[in-house]
């Protein structure tokens, strides 16, 4: 660790504190050259996720995209703030429980739209209207009334 003031390279840790539920570690060090005291964060590595796309390409899992198209479809819904963010975290830990590195994007997709079915449905049918790709309106309302059954409230 380089302090930010003479460029050192050894320092001592003066105090220590976990942030963000211990997932964080906040050191607070002291340079041994110079004496200038500055903060570090240290934070455990998770191994690398690669996602398997439909067209063959590969890219490394990105939890802030997956959150963001969660809270796109949760816009306007009466959903807790937070719950794209939590839902995303709770997606990204079931994949690495799977222990697999490579996981195919359909995986993702499912996982998304089962926790937004949980979350709001009308999120549900706008997130799985642009993932499906339904190819007309007769396959959207097959969805929409599955849904609907589900709830219990069958049509007569």
């Amino acid at each position: 660790m380089r302090c930010p003031s003479c460029e050192g390279r050894e320092s001592r840790v003066v105090d220590s504190r976990d942030l963000d539920d211990a997932a964080t570690v906040r050191r607070r060090r002291e340079c041994i050259a110079c004496g200038t005291r500055f903060p570090t964060y240290e934070r455990t590595e998770a191994a690398r996720l690669v996602i398997a796309k439909r067209d063959g390409t590969r890219q490394e899992f990105d939890r802030d995209k997956l959150a963001a198209g969660l809270r796109k479809a949760l816009t306007r819904r009466p959903v807790a703030d937070g719950a794209a963010e939590q839902a995303a975290d709770e997606i990204e830990a079931a994949l690495r429980a799977e222990g697999m590195t490579e996981v195919p994007s359909s995986r993702i997709g499912h996982l998304a739209m089962a926790k937004l079915r949980e979350l709001d449905q009308i999120a549900f049918i706008r997130f799985a209207s642009v993932y499906q790709s339904y190819e007309d309106l007769e396959a959207l309302k097959r969805e929409v009334d599955t849904l609907y059954d589900q709830r219990g409230h069958a049509e007569p």
